[in-house]
């Protein structure tokens, strides 16, 4: 194994220096959050297809394909239908808001009224995501050191926390660049083939699985319909996405450079589909369905592709951790925290603003690294995350992107009351249950809209503002939103 821990090595070894890279380059607040808005389409494309694929992409991915065979790529695959639907249909008008949060977003729409609720939410939602990341380190670094699961999490989440505090946006692009060529590489071109052959090829893994394994909806339509429910309308308004989208050069690199990391994503969800009913067929009896990725990587790979193949794993893991983690920090600090000290500004793009920001990346980074020693269910926190982030935002930030006729308190009713019900239901039916979201988008849509048009209408010159920022009309010649009230 000494080849493939000197490839994890350099490896890890790389994501730190592009931090300290990276550092250079993160002058101002807009290039340490967003890259100074300057990413072209491939840069863009690359990032954005490293940030939705990770640690339950690949590891999870394979072990949906090895529970039920082909239909197990649907979780993948609504994410990446997800991110096809927001690039095609609103990733141009994200990007010419030329804001940093979906919190700043809500204010221009409704007039300032956002505020702490809907930052709370996506905050909740971003550091849930960031610390199922992390606990991810444990399941590979055990592979490949027997580590203990405590120091895994501190030493794969100290990585991320270093290089992502040094650079911001900067440096979680570039580490995130070589993680997409990483993945690539280790996961579609070497473990793929590799898989399919040792298992003797499709006519030999029909001729071993039951039927159900290549039956398109083998793993349950309801199953299908939920993961649309989370993950495909996840992607339409989680913080971690947009903040990506941000970072576009124009709206045509997020349209068009979103496309391909979306397309880019049907074919990795297919690929881990293949490589998990592969894995069925050469052990058909692991104890969990997760342990495949890592049963498969370690048994049939040689020696140095191995270590590349476990490199795209932790890959997959960092750049979604590092994704959230600077999302996390920036609802943190620009939505919450300057909110409740009653400091909304202007952004002034000075470097105390970077340091400022950087300071929250650290502290965050060590909350998540905490967090996640402490937290034994991965997958409910997961879940009550997502149940939170679509029952209380997806319904007033498409409708202000969508209905004229929203208002603000629309949007605050529908955040509190999608909320509520969805933490209501998780209590009655259980947090892993179809019910609280499928009852609580429902729920909050009903509020949405009865309490839109039982208020007054909003401001014509708010909309005015909110039609100009859309047009793509530089932000320095629109007035700023007016600050939060609660």
């Amino acid at each position: 194994m000494a080849v493939d821990y000197t490839v994890i090595v350099v490896y890890l070894a790389g994501m730190l220096g592009m931090g300290w890279w990276g550092m250079r380059r993160a002058r101002s607040k807009s290039d340490f959050l967003v890259a100074g808005r300057r990413l072209g389409p491939v840069m863009y494309s690359g990032t954005m297809a490293a940030i939705v694929l990770g640690g339950a992409s690949t590891i999870g991915g394979v072990g949906l394909g090895y529970r039920y065979g082909l239909s197990g790529a649907w979780m993948v695959l609504t994410i990446g239908l997800g991110l096809l639907a927001l690039s095609v249909l609103f990733s141009a008008r994200i990007a010419r808001l030329r804001v940093y949060t979906v919190s700043e977003m809500l204010d221009l729409r409704y007039g300032g009224r956002a505020g702490v609720i809907s930052g709370v939410v996506m905050w909740a939602y971003t550091l849930m995501l960031a610390v199922t990341s992390t606990i991810a380190y444990a399941t590979i670094f055990d592979v490949l050191f027997d580590m203990n699961r405590t120091v895994a999490i501190v030493l794969g989440g100290s990585i991320v926390v270093a290089y992502s505090t040094l650079g911001g946006m900067w440096s979680i692009t570039l580490t995130d660049m070589v993680q997409f060529v990483v993945k690539t590489v280790g996961v579609l071109l070497l473990l793929l083939p590799v898989a399919v052959v040792r298992a003797g090829g499709f006519s030999q893994m029909r001729a071993e699985l039951p039927a159900s394994y290549f039956d398109p909806l083998g793993i349950g339509g309801d199953t299908v319909f939920t993961y649309v429910l989370i993950y495909t309308f996840g992607m339409l308004i989680g913080q971690d996405i947009w903040q990506r989208v941000f970072t576009a050069r124009s709206d045509r690199t997020a349209r068009w450079g979103g496309t391909v990391a979306g397309t880019y994503c049907l074919a990795y969800a297919l690929a881990g589909a293949v490589i998990g009913t592969a894995a069925k067929v050469l052990y058909p009896d692991l104890g969990s369905p997760d342990d495949a990725f890592a049963t498969i990587v370690r048994d049939e790979l040689p020696v140095g592709v191995r270590g590349l193949v476990l490199a795209a794993a932790l890959a997959a893991v960092m750049s979604t951790s590092s994704g959230a983690l600077i999302a996390c920090a920036t609802v943190a600090n620009n939505d919450i925290w300057s909110r409740l000290r009653g400091a909304v500004r202007r952004d002034g793009d000075g470097h105390d603003e970077v340091a400022g920001n950087r300071a929250f990346i650290l502290v965050m980074g060590v909350a998540v690294i905490g967090t996640a020693i402490a937290l034994n269910n991965v997958v409910e926190a997961l879940t009550v995350a997502y149940n939170l982030l679509v029952g209380g935002l997806l319904v007033p930030v498409l409708g202000g992107l969508l209905w004229k006729r929203g208002t603000a308190r629309g949007a605050l009713a529908s955040v509190v009351v999608g909320g509520v019900a969805v933490i209501g239901l998780m209590a009655g039916y259980g947090i892993l249950a179809d019910e609280p979201v499928y009852y609580g988008l429902p729920a909050s849509l009903l509020a949405y809209v009865a309490v839109s048009l039982a208020t007054k209408p909003t401001d014509e010159t708010i909309l005015a503002a909110w039609r100009e920022r859309l047009a793509g009309r530089p932000p320095e010649l629109v007035s700023e939103p007016a600050p939060a009230h609660q």
